[in-house]
């Protein structure tokens, strides 16, 4: 099992930068695909990006592809998401999710994943 728990977020304007933070307290943590997904007032959560076991592949939301990057850092249990040119679309809860899987791809069904941290607000000014 692991615990996630989510940083960085906060409000910045519209072409801004933000890097979002998710410590994992697991000693297995480089057995793990990670995610970030995200849900808006009134919309559903929705897929960010994800990256597998190694951080040797990732994938994004056609929303966000050249913007954001996500990367992870197994020898400090970490993966984080680089957030540049924002919009004010981008604004929503960030969520960091784990799930056990040493394949070589990554997972973007939020459902592949049981672990979910608490969330981080991100909000961006127009």
């Amino acid at each position: 099992q692991v615990q996630l728990a989510e940083s960085g977020g906060g409000l910045v304007q519209a072409g801004g930068s933000l890097r979002l933070s998710c410590a994992a307290s697991s000693h297995t943590f480089s057995t793990y695909a990670m995610g970030w997904f995200r849900r808006a007032p009134g919309r559903e959560r929705e897929f960010v990006a994800a990256t597998n076991w190694n951080g040797g592949s990732s994938g994004y939301a056609d929303s966000v592809k050249g913007r954001f990057t996500i990367s992870k850092d197994n020898a400090k249990n970490m993966v984080f998401l680089q957030m540049n040119s924002l919009k004010p679309e981008d604004t929503a809860v960030y969520y960091c999710a784990a799930r056990r899987s040493t394949i070589s791809g990554w997972h973007q069904n939020s459902d592949d994943y049981p672990y979910w941290g608490q969330g981080t607000q991100v909000t961006v000014s127009s």
